[in-house]
């Protein structure tokens, strides 16, 4: 964390000149981000490096260049109404069109960490299912079918990969399991192995 301060300071002071100074700037501005997303946000706004409006905010956390994923996680899944405008942006720049949910998942959760809170994961699924639904209409009848098993395929992955956990999930459980999310139906079969 010093060496951090010291080489922001640095920067910032302009002792370090082999950069010009915008790009000097870009660099403080990644640095305070992946510290805190929202400081690190106001920073580079204030030096006219993004603009203070949710497009150019998810192109700028979609590029990632620099950035810490967690962090970018973290800012995506903050409740105030910005933050949400910033999520909508950054899941429209993902592109799922005739993707099968596992590879749109795999696209979509390689550019930012899930953070740890429920209700933050909660937000960013809704908001994934809801876009992945738009650009396939025909694989399920409702959002709401994507975003729960989703959130299925995601506990599925923990549970096969991580090593704490003794009782891997059987096929058999993870399709008895998901019975009846499509509006009270079943998925096909084919969808779930």
């Amino acid at each position: 964390m010093a060496e951090v301060t010291a080489e922001m300071e640095a920067l910032d002071t302009g002792e370090d000149s082999k950069n010009n100074p915008k790009s000097k700037q870009m660099s403080i501005g990644r640095k305070k981000f992946n510290m805190d997303p929202k400081k690190g946000i106001e920073y580079l706004i204030d030096h006219g490096l993004l603009k203070n409006t949710p497009d150019d905010i998810a192109q700028f956390l979609y590029k990632g260049e620099g950035l810490n994923k967690t962090a970018i996680g973290d800012y995506l899944g903050e409740r105030n109404d910005f933050n949400q405008s910033v999520l909508d942006a950054f899941v429209c720049l993902h592109d799922f069109t005739d993707l099968i949910l596992v590879q749109a998942l795999r696209q979509f959760l390689w550019s930012f960490r899930l953070p740890g809170e429920a209700q933050k994961i909660d937000r960013m699924m809704e908001r994934f299912a809801h876009r992945y639904c738009e650009l396939n209409p025909s694989i399920f009848q409702h959002p709401d079918t994507c975003f729960v098993l989703s959130f299925a395929i995601i506990m599925l992955n923990t549970s096969l990969h991580n090593p704490a956990v003794k009782d891997k999930q059987t096929i058999e459980q993870f399709i008895t399991m998901n019975r009846g999310i499509d509006n009270g139906d079943d998925l096909p079969r084919e969808l779930l192995e």
